[in-house]
């Protein structure tokens, strides 16, 4: 059979027929051989493959071979033995030199077929040996992957004990003389392929013998850190960086820059050489590695390395951002590189003839990538001139070339350069790193504080426990798309996959943090949620118009509305109820709010329905305030004309419009009682905080309060919400003008929900502005947080159709009677009485402090879904629907408090998380309702409520409503991807822990917090770095995982 078949594959048949030969031959290998023939057939196909002359002898030798060697296992098992294997590496096969590779392929080939013979043992022994002898003779590239490949598939054949760490610090070696002399791409891409089956292979063995890591690395050092001129280490050691465990950086960082046996020669070529890696164009954390370093000689003083390494390679760093894939590096080194640079402009000077040609090429692209780093490069740029200022005639250029892009302030370029000379290094690399473990006990994610960053992270873990909306938001399908809410998906599958203790969420910061805040100071946690459900919704109104191509009107968002509406308050109003019409935020959290306003001369009435996205609550004034102007800063005692946008409205078809302070900001400007920081005035003026374009379009209403006897109680939520929603008179300097009459005439105001958001967001209006002091100040009263809270909502009845029914009592003089001047219905108590939504407590934001411009924020949050304890909710809300109007506005003696007290007591054993940045604990209800009388500064300020459905998810036609009941959807294959990496890095990371501690107890100079960034602070704090962010300009965020 060999003959033939070594006569067939050399004839001058056409290619067919020896094809169909061929496959005769190899059915023909299940018929009995004796072991001459054996032989000979493997003699010819080995022959075959390591010396056909066409592709086609190759592969038929691979055919006949793997058909023959399956069928008779024995005989190939004794061909296949140890002494011709041998004779292969060692000598070659006659005319095949023992390099080549397709020995190598030939022997990996064999090792899949004899791999469940007992002779496969002896072949692995005799591997051992010899891939490490292949390995000191430095193999070419290709030959070095190839052998990699069979190491990979073949961990066996991989040296132990001993000589695997021998074997890992040749294989080192081996990279560091590995070349490519070709230009052309595909040779490039194909080296770069080879040198990543090295780096992978060595990574592998680290991760199962941890001991081989430390001598890999010593290796790496003694490599770039040669002083010898006649040999170069190549770039393709960068390839090694990646696989690293950056929870190193500290303890290797600090051994090598303390090390007295490395020389200043020595490190300076090391240094040079780890910034050469930045060209390598898959590397990844070299920035990390070279800027740790940088800050590591800075923390031992050792400035003459610095100042020569950086005038040495400022310029090659430059001219990296020329290059996109290892631009964000680059900048990042040149960013400290420059920054730490200060005593001279010497460094900074050798880069401005580049920079407006740099520039210019960037803006002429006109990318968004492009436009984001030329944004970075002009801060770097600007702190530069601002710090070497008197050269004129070097920077008058690049000012005309940034002049379009943002300046920092003065303060922002002084705190930057502050954090980033070298004298302020010395501490800096002890708080660079978080601290590496494994989740709490909670099981939940913490989010770093990247620099008085609590406010964001708190109102994220209010978002991200809302089981609905984050459910929602990961089952996106965003591929392809760059935008806030795609981040926003990414931030939720790291809190909800990693195995992380804490996650840094730098990138969403970025993207989501107000223009107007600045950067690492503390910021109102309120008014950045309400911007960012805003940008979501704006964001998402615009895919919906490209993706249609049609108008925004098309979506049911009306132009006028979006000119009359503050978008960091409120959604736009949408004639449209349909959800398939709605965004995800208008879904989760829209609600609408109808302001109605009556004359009580001429019974004419004008209404206004708006969207909103949160309300905010005022305090109640004390009872002995009998009368508070809520007044706008810009309004006017007299009531013009134009001041009211408001129709009166002759006949049902026309539709009434009125101002609308639906979700006004009564914020009180002085302070309400003795708790309040702050000496009282004796006049009190609130703000009101609206969605009217036109700061001077407000509304004088005047609210009576009723006497509270014996004390002062402990207001509720339900309390400010009723305070809220109470009927107003409007009198006196505050009488409204009528158009009907054509003069200031008494009316009354009511407002009411028409529509339910499925979370209920509401603000606590605790920070007021004194105009006596001119100042602002806290209101620390304590409040009653319900876990059931019972919004009234009146969908169906219209105002208008009742407003002649309606009769009113001008008789009040008592203002204990009634909270705000009630108006009594004349009609049935059912047609005016609105149906009772219950909803549950999911999550509060607490502000701990005593201004809206410092202190800290944290929350409290549960998993509620919509169905999630809703035990007859929907007949108790029937029965609690029936009590009158009145009786719900006083909130006194309401049925839900027998609920409550039954929700309570089943929420005891219930599972409550405090999130507090990183760091996650168990927690319980009760210990959310004493924050206050425990910590007196630490009170609720933000509140979202669940809605409890009788289905879950969603309302309406939602196609995904009801899903993922019991576990969040699937994600995205890009998700999981980027998080499975993670984790797996994360997994090494844990596996050397062991390893770092040893060599951390044995640096004596290596000291930092053991417990994290922040977890030493005292609470409601955010720490002395605010809240763990460390310092730099751009390089810790590169440090943090």
């Amino acid at each position: 059979m060999d003959k033939i078949l070594e006569g067939l594959v050399s004839s001058s048949h056409p290619l067919p027929l020896k094809r169909v030969i061929v496959r005769k031959v190899v059915e023909s290998a299940e018929h009995w051989l004796d072991e001459a023939q054996c032989e000979a057939m493997f003699d010819l196909t080995t022959r075959l493959i390591l010396e056909g002359q066409d592709p086609f002898q190759r592969q038929v030798g691979h055919q006949v071979l793997e058909a023959y060697a399956r069928y008779h296992r024995p005989e190939f098992e004794a061909f296949f033995n140890k002494t011709f294997v041998l004779g292969l590496l060692q000598q070659g096969y006659h005319s095949l030199d023992r390099k080549d590779v397709a020995i190598l392929d030939y022997i990996h080939n064999g090792l899949k077929l004899i791999m469940s013979c007992p002779s496969v043992l002896d072949l692995f022994s005799l591997l051992q040996v010899e891939v490490l002898r292949i390995v000191c003779e430095r193999p070419e590239p290709q030959l070095c992957a190839r052998l990699s490949d069979l190491l990979t598939d073949f961990v066996q054949c991989i040296p132990k004990g001993k000589l695997s760490i021998t074997f890992c610090q040749q294989l080192v070696r081996t990279i560091g003389h590995f070349q490519c002399v070709s230009t052309q791409e595909r040779e490039l891409r194909e080296y770069v392929s080879q040198v990543t089956k090295v780096s992978n292979l060595l990574q592998n063995i680290w991760k199962a013998e941890p001991a081989t890591l430390l001598p890999s690395l010593q290796e790496v050092f003694a490599s770039i850190s040669s002083t010898d001129a006649s040999f170069e280490p190549s770039v393709a050691l960068a390839s090694l960086v990646q696989h690293i465990p950056l929870q190193m950086i500290t303890v290797l960082i600090r051994s090598l820059t303390t090390d007295p046996n490395v020389k200043d020669a020595s490190m300076t070529q090391a240094l040079c050489r780890m910034i050469d890696w930045l060209s390598w164009p898959l590397a990844q954390h070299v920035d990390t590695w070279v800027i740790a370093l940088l800050k590591g000689l800075a923390a031992v003083q050792k400035f003459t390395i610095l100042i020569d390494v950086t005038l040495l390679k400022i310029e090659l760093v430059f001219n990296r951002l020329w290059f996109p894939l290892v631009r964000p590096g680059a900048l990042a080194v040149l960013s400290h590189m420059l920054l730490s640079f200060q005593h001279s402009p010497e460094a900074f000077h050798l880069i401005v003839p580049h920079v407006v040609n740099l520039v210019h090429s960037f803006k002429s692209d006109g990318l968004p990538s492009s436009t984001a780093f030329l944004v970075q490069l002009t801060e770097l740029v600007h702190c530069m001139m601002y710090h070497y200022s008197g050269f004129p005639d070097l920077y008058e250029p690049i000012l005309e070339a940034i002049k379009d892009f943002p300046k920092p302030s003065e303060e922002k370029i002084k705190l930057i350069l502050n954090q980033s000379a070298w004298t302020s290094q010395s501490n800096s690399l002890a708080s660079c790193l978080s601290r590496l473990s494994g989740k709490s006990e909670t099981g939940k994610t913490g989010l770093i504080n990247l620099g008085n960053t609590c406010y964001m992270n708190s109102v994220i873990q209010a978002l991200f426990m809302a089981t609905d909306f984050r459910r929602q938001v990961l089952s996106l399908n965003l591929n392809g798309c760059n935008s806030l809410m795609k981040k926003l998906q990414h931030l939720f599958a790291f809190l909800a996959h990693t195995q992380r203790e804490a996650y840094a969420p730098r990138i969403f910061f970025e993207a989501s943090r107000p223009p107007w805040f600045t950067p690492r100071s503390q910021q109102d946690c309120s008014e950045y949620l309400r911007f960012l459900l805003d940008r979501l919704h704006e964001e998402e109104k615009i895919l919906k118009v490209q993706s249609s191509h049609k108008p925004p009107e098309s979506l049911g968002y009306n132009e006028t509305s979006l000119q009359e509406v503050d978008k960091a308050a409120v959604l736009t109003e949408t004639p449209c109820t349909s959800d398939g019409e709605k965004t995800l935020i208008e879904k989760m959290f829209g609600g609408k709010l109808q302001t109605h306003i009556c004359c009580l001369n001429c019974r004419s009435t004008s209404q206004k329905v708006e969207a909103f996205t949160d309300l905010s609550l005022a305090f109640c004034p004390s009872s002995s305030m009998e009368n508070l102007s809520f007044q706008g800063p810009a309004s006017s005692p007299n009531i013009q004309d134009d001041d009211l946008m408001h129709t009166t409205v002759p006949g049902p078809s026309e539709e009434p419009v009125i101002y609308n302070p639906a979700t006004a900001a009564f914020i009180c400007d002085s302070v309400v009682n003795e708790r309040t920081i702050g000496s009282p005035p004796d006049e009190f003026y609130c703000t009101e905080n609206t969605s009217v374009p036109n700061e001077s379009n407000k509304i004088l209403v005047n609210k009576d309060v009723p006497q509270k006897p014996g004390g002062e109680p402990t207001p509720s939520v339900t309390d400010l919400l009723n305070y809220f929603l109470a009927p107003e008179i409007l009198t006196g300097d505050n009488q409204y003008y009528c158009e009907n009459c054509a003069s200031l005439q008494n009316a009354e105001k009511t407002m009411q929900i028409t529509e339910e958001p499925e979370y209920l967001i509401l603000t606590l209006l605790r920070f007021s502005y004194d105009q006596k002091y001119h100042v602002r100040r806290k209101i620390l009263d304590n409040v009653s947080l319900p876990l059931v809270l019972e919004l009234p909502v009146k969908r169906t009845t219209s105002f208008s159709s009742l407003s002649e029914s309606w009769s009113v009592d001008l008789g009040f003089t008592d203002i204990s009677e009634n909270l705000a001047k009630k108006l009594k219905p004349s009609g049935t108590e059912e047609a005016c009485c609105p149906k009772l939504v219950p909803y549950l407590l999911s999550s509060v934001v607490v502000h701990s402090g005593v201004s809206s411009e410092s202190g800290h924020y944290y929350s409290y949050a549960r998993n509620i879904t919509g169905t999630e304890s809703s035990y007859q909710m929907c007949h108790q809300s029937e029965t609690l629907a029936l009590a009158s109007s009145q009786n719900h506005l006083l909130g006194r003696d309401s049925p839900s408090a027998i609920i409550e007290q039954d929700l309570e007591n089943k929420e005891m054993s219930k599972e409550w998380f405090l999130f507090n940045d990183s760091r996650v604990t168990f927690t319980s209800f009760q210990s959310v309702q004493k924050i206050t009388s425990r910590f007196p500064k630490d009170t609720a300020y933000v509140l979202l409520y669940k809605k409890q459905n009788s289905t879950n998810g969603l309302s309406g036609n939602n196609p995904t409503s009801g899903l993922w009941i019991n576990g969040d959807p699937p994600l995205q294959k890009e998700l999981m991807d980027a998080i499975t990496k993670d984790n797996k890095l994360y997994l090494q990371e844990q596996e050397l822990n062991a390893r770092a501690r040893a060599l951390q107890a044995a640096s004596a100079s290596c000291s930092f917090r053991p417990n994290g960034f922040d977890d030493n602070d005292p609470p409601g704090s955010c720490g002395p770095t605010g809240g763990g962010g460390g310092g730099g300009f751009n390089t810790v965020g590169r440090l943090v995982f």
